[in-house]
């Protein structure tokens, strides 16, 4: 399994804006990609700082939706958000919630 986490900072009081415009126009068009498993978004107190983890059953899948359609994901989203999002990715080398061991990946 692969992750990709993206960071960003909202604009203020956009928190509840971002979670319904996610939910209602982003997730139906995440789950039709290819490997899409799993999506996980977190908030520090106050609602500014987000840091959303998208999980995939491989790379190669992260990397057609992150080449393909991340970038339309940024333009729906990016009325909420200040600056530039940060993109990390990487191995899932152990999950409880899908059942993931660490002796899987290597």
């Amino acid at each position: 399994m692969f992750a990709r986490n993206v960071s960003f900072h909202l604009k203020s009081n956009m928190l509840a804006d971002y979670t319904r415009a996610f939910d209602k126009d982003i997730l139906p068009q995440l789950r039709k990609q290819k490997g899409f498993k799993d999506e996980i978004t977190f908030s520090a107190p106050g609602g500014v700082d987000v840091t959303a983890i998208s999980l995939w059953d491989n790379k190669a899948s992260a990397d057609t939706y992150g080449n393909d359609y991340y970038p339309e994901v940024l333009k729906t989203m990016g009325r909420f958000i200040e600056g530039t999002p940060t993109v990390q990715t990487s191995d899932v080398v152990n999950s409880t919630f899908h059942k993931i061991p660490a002796y899987a990946i290597a």
